[in-house]
């Protein structure tokens, strides 16, 4: 999948370009996060070298694919999720109107910044480079240290707080698309994978769920609050194989022809235990697939299909 034209042909090098600091509070399960967002007037020389990143980043993009909860990209590719699934517009919308209220006056307006934004303009198009923050904007890591500088082969005491921009990207909104190089700190700044254990909880009051299983308490043990496992649920709550009567019925006739180590009881109810909790998950995620050219059975961390 290619990268949208929104990012790829955007004049990064021509683009006017402001500098936003946010904070972040919230975002629990069910709730949108709240961000507070200033600007701050940035030198020349700074604006350069962060349009140079920026760009650079672009480039190690080579391919993109759809997010999704189990999806995984590496160091060329990027995840592709629409802005309108996010709490992105939270952003875009703050990003919007650097008023002079809203200009960053003091150190303590940039201390405990929790990632910073970083808005190209050309014209009418607009693209926000999404980037969380280090250590070295933090008040408990910077308490900790000593600032020092090397001038004149020689260290001394720099009076001045220093902080760093990274020069990688975590993510890009550009127009209606967001692209991720970064997925952890994309689904941390828009607190998008706390809804994974709301998604459990509402998975389980599902009848149709619940009606599969001799007894919930043992998947719930094993889920627990593990994230992999929290995503895994949400994923099977998004495919809804549970709700095929077909399905269902074919898990039961192939399941051990397939290696998977699932139970039934006498009315055909998963018996789940801590021993097979993963392979029931797997069996629901339909992630356990044969191939038809070497007859070896694969499990996949996710699947797309193809027609």
């Amino acid at each position: 999948m290619t990268i949208p034209a929104s990012l790829s042909n955007f004049d990064i090098h021509n683009a006017g370009l402001t500098v936003w600091l946010f904070k972040k509070s919230g975002g629990g399960a069910g709730t949108a996060p709240s961000y507070t967002g200033r600007w701050i007037t940035t030198e020349d020389n700074l604006v350069q070298a962060l349009k140079t990143s920026i760009e650079e980043a672009r480039g190690r993009i080579e391919e993109a694919q759809e997010y999704g909860l189990l999806a995984q990209n590496n160091e060329a590719s990027a995840l592709l999720i629409d802005t309108a699934e996010t709490h992105a517009g939270l952003i875009v919308t703050q990003s919007a109107n650097p008023l002079s209220q809203k200009k960053i006056k003091n150190e303590k307006e940039i201390i405990n910044t929790d990632f910073f934004v970083i808005r190209l303009t050309v014209n009418e198009d607009v693209l926000h480079v999404v980037r969380r923050t280090d250590g070295s904007w933090k008040t408990k890591q910077r308490k900790g240290i000593i600032d020092i500088g090397f001038r004149d082969n020689a260290l001394e005491l720099d009076t001045t707080p220093s902080f760093s921009l990274s020069k990688y990207v975590d993510f890009f909104i550009a127009g209606d698309r967001i692209i991720i190089p970064h997925k952890a700190n994309f689904e941390s700044v828009l607190s998008y994978r706390q809804a994974h254990a709301t998604d459990f909880i509402e998975l389980k009051a599902e009848e149709e769920f619940a009606a599969i299983f001799s007894d919930l308490a043992p998947l719930t043990a094993f889920v627990g609050t593990n994230k992999i496992n929290l995503r895994r649920v949400s994923s099977i709550r998004q495919k809804a194989h549970y709700k095929n009567a077909s399905f269902m019925a074919l898990l039961k006739q192939h399941h051990a022809a397939y290696g998977l180590a699932i139970q039934f009881d006498a009315n055909g109810l998963i018996v789940c235990t801590a021993e097979n909790c993963r392979d029931v998950m797997t069996a629901l995620l339909d992630h356990r697939l044969a191939s038809a050219f070497s007859a070896n059975i694969y499990d996949v961390p996710d699947a797309t299909k193809v027609s």
